[in-house]
């Protein structure tokens, strides 16, 4: 459902295409030309949207990507070891002294 969210911004986006376009009808040489650049990349930026939120929906809210399914299922598959259990009244042992000679 949240990614009916995405419609928002498209809909301005395609809003502010239209009118670039309209007003862009009514100006001469390279203004007309930008505006018509203008509008058509706000439209554009409108249907990527939208078709962002279609594949994020598609894609069922699994946020990993492609390269971290292995890390991912590794990390959540395997239970990690916890090591030897240490005994917190035991000091650590001194490393060895070699004799002076």
């Amino acid at each position: 459902m949240i990614y009916f969210l995405v419609l928002l911004p498209a809909t301005a986006l395609t809003i502010a295409g239209y009118f670039t376009l309209f007003l862009s009808t009514r100006f001469e040489g390279g203004m007309r030309a930008f505006g018509k650049y203008l509008g058509f990349w706000a439209i554009t930026l409108a249907a990527l949207l939208v078709l962002g939120a279609i594949f994020a929906a598609a894609r069922g809210g699994h946020h990993c990507t492609m390269w971290m399914h292995g890390m991912h299922r590794q990390m959540n598959d395997v239970p990690r070891d916890p090591g030897p259990p240490s005994s917190p009244s035991e000091p650590p042992a001194a490393p060895p002294v070699a004799p002076h000679g």
